[in-house]
């Protein structure tokens, strides 16, 4: 079953006819304001259409060239305001980052130095030794080798002995 709009808008159209034309006659309150609201109606769809109508393009090459001419006249408009405005330059230009990177390199080396000031050499370990009377017995040992290896900067000592299959009486560590 239709709505009353959709009646409506039939019966503007002239689409109802016969029984259904005569029921939704009948149930307008008034039908005269009805008539003159249909002509109205009448009236500005064919002002509509009359005026709001597409015109036809005779040329379609001139059509295309007024086109082209728009768009050219709006980008020249944009560029014309880029100029007035003038170059954008970002904030990271190249004298910038070269003054930013030194101004890093300084702080950084300040900072170093100030760091490097706080820290006091450090004594030497009291399990810093040095070992003394590093020879083997020929006799114990024939083939023993040993090796010192001594790091002032590490603090270490490494006695590496090969060959040796017991510590001689006389070895003495201080």
């Amino acid at each position: 079953m239709k709505t009353f709009e959709e009646k409506w808008t039939a019966w503007l159209d002239d689409q109802l006819s016969g029984r259904e034309l005569s029921e939704f006659e009948a149930s307008l309150p008034d039908k005269a304001a009805a008539q003159a609201e249909k002509a109205g109606a009448k009236k500005l769809g064919e002002l509509l259409k009359r005026e709001l109508s597409a015109r036809p393009v005779k040329n379609e090459e001139f059509f295309n060239h007024q086109l082209r001419e728009k768009i050219v006249r709006e980008s020249g408009e944009q560029s014309r305001e880029r100029a007035r405005r003038g170059p954008t330059s970002s904030w990271w230009t190249i004298p910038r980052l070269l003054w930013a990177g030194t101004g890093s390199l300084a702080v950084f080396l300040v900072c170093m130095v100030l760091v490097m000031r706080q820290e006091r050499p450090p004594e030497e370990s009291q399990y810093l030794t040095q070992i003394l009377n590093a020879r083997v017995d020929p006799v114990v040992s024939p083939n023993a080798t040993v090796s010192i290896f001594e790091v002032k900067q590490d603090h270490a000592t490494v006695l590496w002995t090969e060959g040796l299959q017991s510590l001689p009486a006389d070895y003495a560590a201080k």
